[in-house]
């Protein structure tokens, strides 16, 4: 199906959102929206929105999951308004959401899908999910100059960290709270905002009335926030994302710096769960 606005989809085919879990997919740019849109499509999510400008592409879906709503993702404050409008119209709802040329994986992904993860997490009294995103890039920027290779993609092994997130008002740690810092944000920090440096992304969670996404990727609700219980470690996921990469190779102030994303630490993306696992990029928690 396809929607003039986003208005015309909450108005016509806000039916879509009553099982989930819900795909949101917000199409910055023309790369890679085949391939985002059918790897989260074999995940099993039930409802895939692509959000997207009206002269992009997108192939014909023959089962009816996915929505094209016409959409323009600038400025950046826009998306994350729809995303509180779709959460509006769908409270206690399992959600994602992702922009173009991001790839999610979470444990075992390859033999289970959301819904069975989900499922897993609401058991453990959860409601959303830290999710973590790694850079892709690709390993030859003269054969690939806008970064993006999905079968030459690489990501780094190391050199991710994490600092306590504090509260704004008293200076003092927020519980369960961290800022993750890695990947193409830390190594090229130069060229990067500070308020966007960070990788750790609240990308799953459950819809509730006042639920609020917030401009940095986090929400209104300060438990949605956590990256676990109190009691024991919980699942995450990763993002496996050629964003960044895209970004700094589009921005005229960093792309003539950049000849290439490869160092010590670049190791090449096998596209499987159990690599973002032994690298510790993702926790099963109590999930096996």
């Amino acid at each position: 199906m396809r929607y003039d606005s986003l208005d015309d989809f909450l108005g016509r085919g806000a039916g879509a959102l009553a099982k989930g879990p819900v795909a949101m997919i917000f199409a910055e740019d023309d790369v890679e929206i085949t391939s985002t849109l059918r790897h989260h499509q074999h995940l099993g999510f039930k409802t895939v929105l692509v959000l997207m400008p009206r002269d992009f592409a997108l192939p014909e879906d023959g089962n009816g999951r996915v929505h094209r709503i016409d959409f323009n993702p600038a400025p950046r404050a826009g998306v994350f308004d729809a995303v509180n409008r779709i959460i509006g119209a769908a409270p206690g709802v399992w959600m994602y959401y992702c922009f173009n040329a991001e790839y999610l994986f979470y444990p075992f992904c390859e033999d289970r899908s959301v819904g069975e993860m989900l499922a897993f997490h609401a058991e453990e009294r959860r409601d959303a999910m830290l999710t973590y995103v790694i850079d892709l890039y690709a390993d030859d920027l003269n054969l690939h100059p806008n970064a993006v290779a999905p079968d030459r993609a690489m990501l780094d092994k190391s050199g991710y960290y994490a600092q306590a997130r504090l509260n704004p008002e008293n200076g003092h740690p927020l519980e369960r709270q961290l800022d993750f810092s890695g990947g193409l944000r830390w190594r090229f920090e130069e060229h990067i905002p500070k308020d966007r440096r960070r990788i750790d992304r609240i990308a799953i969670f459950r819809s509730k009335p006042g639920l609020k996404l917030l401009p940095n990727h986090t929400f209104n609700d300060p438990e949605y926030n956590t990256y676990a219980c109190p009691w024991h470690h919980n699942l995450t996921a990763a993002i496996c994302s050629f964003r960044t990469a895209k970004a700094l190779k589009r921005n005229p102030g960093s792309t003539f710096d950049i000849a290439s994303f490869r160092w010590r630490n670049s190791v090449p993306f096998d596209w499987h769960s159990r690599q973002l696992l032994e690298l510790g990029l993702m926790e099963p928690g109590q999930w096996f």
